[in-house]
């Protein structure tokens, strides 16, 4: 006896699966009618196409930033191509793993995030893979994300949301390496330091004159680096560090994440 699978039950099974019209009915057919082993059988094979996808490059994706008055989250979802990270699926799965991070927290969501990205796998044909997740809570919070592709959470003591989602776009445009001057290494002071000795060894000057050039190098190269040296992005006639201080403002943190 045949077995009868209506346009309706396969209308019920996308609904609740996403899926192709063609997976549904095969899997209804496979279930021979019964929804909820239909559901069963995507899901499994939602993972097994995961699987074997596994070994894939996945080093697109897109970054999103969610948040509230207390806390902001940070996700990056890794695909392997620029056409899937504009996917309206995979898109929706981005902003979905976000909210999930926020509401419920990161645990939860990561425990939760196969049965979440599996079947969007099945749907694009591509590896899709949880990247960085992160948190900032405390502080005046604000954030900046651009393109998709790169995005900033700032913490502020003092100051104003607004004035924190500037410095965010501030640090996704100009890419500060280190917040204050206070927070470098010597290591790092050191390796910078030979960086420039071999530059100025060969110039035709005294002693004295090379280590004044050398520090001059030293000096604008960590003024580039550094925060709250930089030039505002919106206002060059004054420093990240000078806006703050107008604002009656200090950085508490930041982060800033991109996909390749």
């Amino acid at each position: 006896m045949s077995i009868q699978i209506t346009t309706e039950l396969v209308k019920e099974l996308r609904d609740a699966t996403g899926v192709s019209v063609m997976q549904c009915r095969n899997a209804l057919i496979e279930a021979e009618g019964d929804k909820e082993k239909a559901v069963l059988i995507l899901k499994k094979k939602s993972s097994d196409i995961a699987l074997k996808k596994a070994g894939r490059d996945a080093s697109n994706g897109l970054v999103t930033v969610v948040g509230n008055n207390e806390k902001n989250i940070l996700l990056i979802l890794h695909c392997e191509t620029d056409f899937v990270a504009k996917n309206e699926d995979f898109v929706n799965l981005t902003k979905a793993l976000a909210d999930k991070a926020l509401n419920e927290g990161i645990d939860k969501m990561k425990a939760e995030s196969l049965d979440m990205i599996n079947p969007v796998v099945q749907k694009v044909g591509e590896k899709i893979e949880l990247g960085v997740v992160t948190e900032i809570f405390g502080g005046v919070l604000g954030n900046y994300t651009h393109n998709g592709k790169s995005a900033v959470i700032v913490s502020l003591n003092g100051g104003t949301p607004e004035l924190a989602r500037d410095i965010a776009m501030h640090i996704a445009a100009m890419k500060p390496l280190y917040m204050t001057r206070e927070e470098i290494s010597d290591t790092i002071k050191e390796q910078v330091k030979e960086m420039f000795v071999k530059e100025v060894e060969g110039i035709d000057k005294g002693e004295d004159i090379k280590q004044k050039m050398l520090q001059g190098k030293i000096d604008s190269y960590f003024k580039e680096q550094t925060l709250v040296d930089q030039p505002f992005i919106k206002n060059g006639d004054v420093t990240v560090g000078t806006l703050l201080a107008n604002s009656k403002a200090s950085l508490l943190k930041f982060v800033r994440e991109s996909v390749i």
